[in-house]
């Protein structure tokens, strides 16, 4: 039974004819049993990356806190070093190398002119000679002559000796009969004396000139040509050092004098490197030093070789440290520590290493 109202009723809708239609899944027109799920909202996607990043960067910080941190240690390579200087004075003549230039142990480096110190040697040289005839003339003795002539002198004394007596005699017969004057006696007397010390002068100058000379003479003419080499051997020792020479096989560094400059003794003239004996040279803390012993070896990286590993070996540890990198050991304390220097020279021999190349290494990890 329908009950009438005064309301209009509304229309039914229409049906919707997908409602009941079978949902088609690809080109196969078949139904799809699945429904699909609903996609994510796209309000969490920048939450999900906001987490990913900060996951990251708290794993990233653990782990720099966490790790071991290196103690780079850094060196340079050093080698022996020769500053060749002259002993004299004089003008430079002759600079016959270059720098950078591979000299041999023995190779002329410098030549200097000094006129005076050859004509002192002239003098030095002439003196020996002066010296080395006196010898002779002393090994000789006395000529034959000079003894003939002594032994004149001595007879003619003797001679006078004679006639000085028979005068004496005389004059004494004379006075003790008062025929002769006493003052005449006094002077016959004095004449005969006299005669006879003239006879004893002679006899000493001719027997001084038969034995020749004495055995002192003979020792300072032998010690006057002895001073005389070596007055020769002292100037000689200047005129080498007029001439410098390298001592060793090396690289010309530097050259510090060119032809013509006047140059003092112990100036250095020439710079020398010995490239066959290179070392690495490290500047250690002492806390650092105490795990460390002669005869250790490790690898060093040389940045100028491209980072090149080279196997050193330390065969020096300073005695003393010679200055503080100050660095206070405890936070409320006032110690410092001191710094040691170190050498290491290379195990083998690297041709391409040169003084003044850093070298590197992390000293936790040398082991």
């Amino acid at each position: 039974m329908v009950v009438p109202t005064d309301e209009p009723q509304a229309a039914p809708a229409p049906p919707d004819p997908r409602a009941d239609a079978p949902e088609i899944h690809g080109d196969t027109g078949k139904p799809s049993a699945v429904a699909k799920k609903p996609a994510p909202s796209p309000s969490r996607i920048p939450s999900i990356i906001v987490g990913v990043v900060i996951a990251a960067v708290a794993g990233l910080s653990i782990w720099y806190l966490v790790r071991p941190q290196p103690l780079l240690v850094q060196g340079e390579v050093d080698a022996t070093r020769y500053d060749i200087a002259a002993r004299v004075d004089g003008r430079v003549g002759e600079v016959p190398v270059e720098r950078g230039q591979n000299v041999a142990a023995g190779t002329v480096l410098v030549r200097i002119d000094n006129p005076e110190t050859i004509a002192q040697n002239q003098q030095e040289l002439a003196a020996k000679i002066v010296a080395e005839a006196q010898l002779a003339n002393v090994n000789v003795g006395t000529r034959p002559e000079v003894i003939a002539q002594r032994k004149a002198e001595l007879e003619r004394a003797q001679a006078s000796v004679v006639l000085a007596q028979k005068t004496y005699d005389r004059i004494s017969q004379l006075a003790g009969h008062g025929n002769a004057p006493i003052a005449q006696l006094d002077q016959a007397t004095d004449s005969l004396h006299e005669s006879q010390r003239a006879v004893d002068q002679a006899q000493s100058a001719f027997d001084q000139a038969v034995n020749g000379y004495t055995k002192e003479e003979h020792e300072i003419a032998e010690a006057n040509v002895g001073k005389a080499i070596a007055d020769i051997k002292a100037v000689q020792s200047i005129i080498d050092q007029m001439v410098v020479y390298a001592p060793v096989a090396s690289q010309v560094y530097q050259r510090n004098v060119e032809p013509g400059e006047y140059v003092s003794p112990g100036v250095p003239l020439i710079t020398l490197i010995n490239l066959d004996d290179l070392w690495i040279h490290f500047d250690l803390r002492e806390d650092l030093v105490k795990s460390l012993k002669v005869g250790d070896r490790f690898d060093v990286r040389i940045p100028a070789l491209g980072d090149r590993r080279i196997t050193v070996e330390v065969k020096l540890i300073a005695t003393k440290g010679e200055y503080a990198s100050w660095r206070a050991t405890r936070a409320t304390g006032d110690f410092d520590l001191r710094t040691f220097s170190i050498r290491a020279y290379p195990v083998e021999k690297v041709p391409e290493l040169r003084p003044g190349m850093s070298a590197y290494l992390d000293w936790r990890a040398r082991e």
